[in-house]
């Protein structure tokens, strides 16, 4: 066992990547929370992506694509991140079981229906999850999985099989590990670029992104119809939204929290004003999953328009809560 073993700390925290980071960045003597990680990244977002699929289904997210947050912290940090993929598996543990000997706490992108540690009913082809390894023992990892309560062990087999599991994003064996970050102190000027290129994200010209994004998916929502498939690809928004990773209204609770660092950072006020705002924004959120999941389950009638008109008038909070957000910071 290396004698980092002994001195990492494990953080619970919400979202797999924005844990990583922060306890990463942490142990590396960079401490900052998992909200601030999140929030210094531009991680918040949304994004319809009907030409990737999923089950037969387009990918929804809440948030930036993986490694987004982790690459996002290079520069207000002032670190560099080494990310190395393999071509065989005996070549990536090599690399971990080597990197481990040296002292570095590592990073991992894995598959979940390879972890153990999940209960079974949790465990599903998903492949872009991040955990940290920080020793060996015998024939175990030691990991530091941001979701779990407790430090989890894991068996190298086990391990190997979620390092390079198959299908949508494959992990590849993509192992990572920080340089000593240079800087120890977010600065407020960090904080306000972070937000203004949040905005920016949001706000942008690009269809499938943002606040577009949301009003494609739900014109793709007015012309389902009350059939197998209607109900499933509803289903399947419910699912991206409540059941992958920390979910659309967690991700907006998480940015919320980072609008509260950054009000007392920044010595801005409103910004907590905002935060409010937002948290608001969240909990609408999770009344649109509610309404789907008590259409899919027959309490309410099917009624695809009522969906659609929902998720449009999210569009419209979002879009004028981004806007203010930006006017608050520049």
């Amino acid at each position: 066992m290396n004698p980092t073993a002994a001195t990492f700390q494990h953080r619970h925290a919400a979202h797999c990547e924005s844990g990583v980071a922060s306890n990463l960045f942490s142990h590396y003597g960079a401490p900052i929370s998992e909200a601030m990680a999140f929030g210094l990244s531009s991680a918040l977002s949304f994004a319809y992506l009907p030409f990737v699929k999923l089950t037969g289904f387009p990918l929804i997210a809440y948030r930036m694509p993986p490694k987004f947050i982790l690459k996002g912290l290079r520069k207000p940090l002032d670190t560099r991140l080494h990310f190395e993929t393999f071509r065989s598996e005996e070549q990536g543990q090599r690399r971990l079981d080597a990197l481990l000997e040296q002292g570095h706490v590592v990073g991992l992108q894995t598959s979940v229906f390879w972890l153990p540690y999940f209960p079974k009913d949790m465990r599903f082809h998903f492949n872009a999850h991040n955990l940290l390894v920080y020793g060996r023992d015998g024939d175990d990892y030691l990991v530091s999985d941001p979701v779990a309560e407790e430090p989890q062990r894991c068996a190298v087999a086990d391990m190997q099989r979620a390092r390079f599991a198959k299908g949508v994003l494959a992990p590849k064996g993509l192992l990572y590990y920080p340089e000593k970050p240079g800087r120890q102190v977010v600065s407020a000027a960090d904080v306000r670029k972070a937000i203004v290129k949040t905005t920016r994200i949001v706000l942008g010209p690009v269809p499938v992104v943002g606040v577009r994004g949301m009003r494609m998916l739900a014109k793709k929502i007015s012309r389902l119809q009350n059939d197998e498939y209607g109900l499933n690809y509803i289903g399947h928004i419910v699912r991206m939204q409540e059941e992958i990773g920390t979910g659309g209204a967690g991700f907006r609770f998480l940015y919320a929290s980072f609008l509260q660092e950054a009000a007392a950072l920044c010595a801005l006020p409103e910004l907590d004003v905002m935060a409010e705002r937002l948290n608001a924004i969240g909990d609408d959120w999770r009344s649109f999953a509610l309404q789907a999941v008590r259409m899919i389950k027959g309490r309410d009638a099917v009624d695809f328009a009522a969906l659609s008109a929902s998720l449009q008038e999210l569009a419209v909070k979002e879009g004028d809560f981004f806007r203010a957000l930006r006017k608050a910071v520049q």
